[in-house]
């Protein structure tokens, strides 16, 4: 183990060594279930042996939850805020509503509704300016030149492709030149249905569909767990924002007559204090040696999803913990030791402020 010190602290820079004499100790001390925080791996589960809390530990994306909000936004009609977001971020949302209504009006040609949407995905600069050049080449043999030559000279996608593949653009320039031109010509050794599939297939494979209203489903699951995890009341109203109840909700006091875990210490190590956060979904104790340590109440498993705690490097005073608390918003932990120490910890990162 080794110690989240405080920096104020003068016995910090000799602490580390200190407590891996304690560690050492600290690991022959627990027994059973604790045995994990030792820093020897355990092997691997084999197959169809349930998963260990860390295995099942979830990580999730920044970006996923910028894509949701997004989709919030679009859902809602808010076109300023998901344009303001996507391009402050540079992360495109990237979806359809109907992957089979996109390729269908791709195989059928209905090129307003296909730009329409490709307008709002980020998509590859070759797949664009393929599906530019296809739409150009169809518009000149309906003899619809103004919008050819539109799509070909005020696009950013087809002044990349002059840019980049020169003679490619002089082409299509020489095809609406022509007084007649021949379906052959327009689309060598293929046809315009067969050239519109393999579009469709490919601009497929860039997007995504998500389902509707992610952002209110994720959030109702995260209310329904809290209620079933007995930290907002069931029938109470909830204050989104900062996730407790309001108002009050007439429940009857009744003792509990039924132990939910156990916290297991050894035989020379026990715990001098103890507090709930004010969700009530983590605990943390205080030991006779000085460790704080933060415990996930349904699982009485140390809460390894903390970085600091998952690198066992523990929030530390250097005499016996007696009393400790959290914050009214849970983000910070005071602590007092024996020798009339006091800190103040931030939850998140484990650090001593």
């Amino acid at each position: 183990h080794t110690a989240a010190a405080c920096p104020e602290d003068p016995a910090a820079t000799d602490r580390r060594g200190v407590r891996r004499d304690r560690g050492e100790t600290r690991a022959k001390k627990y027994g059973g279930r604790l045995r994990v925080r030792a820093c020897v791996r355990a092997p691997a589960a084999r197959a169809g042996e349930p998963k260990s809390a860390d295995e099942m530990t979830l990580q999730i994306e920044a970006s996923d939850v910028i894509r949701i909000v997004l989709q919030f936004c679009q859902e809602n009609k808010l076109n300023r805020s998901f344009e303001v977001l996507q391009d402050e971020c540079q992360i495109t949302l990237n979806t359809v509503d109907n992957i089979d209504s996109f390729v269908s009006h791709i195989n059928n040609g209905r090129w307003d509704s296909v730009l329409l949407q490709v307008s709002k995905l980020q998509l590859p600069q070759k797949k664009l300016q393929d599906l530019y050049e296809h739409i150009i080449l169809e518009m000149t043999e309906l003899k619809e030149l103004d919008v050819a030559r539109t799509l070909l000279r005020q696009t950013h996608v087809m002044q990349t492709l002059r840019e980049k593949e020169e003679g490619r653009y002089l082409k299509l320039e020489n095809m609406m030149g022509r007084i007649y031109v021949d379906a052959s010509d327009l689309y060598p050794g293929s046809s315009k249905e067969k050239r519109r599939g393999e579009i469709a297939k490919e601009l497929a494979k860039e997007v995504s569909i998500i389902p509707p209203s992610r952002l209110m489903t994720v959030i109702g699951q995260a209310l329904k767990w809290q209620r079933y995890q007995g930290a907002l009341p069931p029938g109470a109203e909830i204050d989104l924002l900062r996730g407790v109840a309001v108002g009050k909700v007439e429940e009857e006091e009744k003792c509990s007559s039924v132990l939910a875990n156990t916290v297991k210490f050894g035989k020379d190590c026990h715990a001098e204090c103890v507090s709930f956060s004010p969700d009530g979904l983590v605990m943390i104790t205080g030991t006779i040696d000085g460790f704080l340590e933060i415990w996930d109440t349904a699982t009485a498993k140390l809460k390894k999803d903390l970085p600091y705690q998952a690198k066992e490097q523990f929030m530390l005073h250097d005499s016996p913990v007696l009393s400790v608390s959290f914050s009214r918003d849970g983000e910070l932990i005071c602590s007092g030791d024996q020798k009339g120490r006091i800190k103040v910890w931030r939850y998140r990162s484990g650090k001593c402020i």
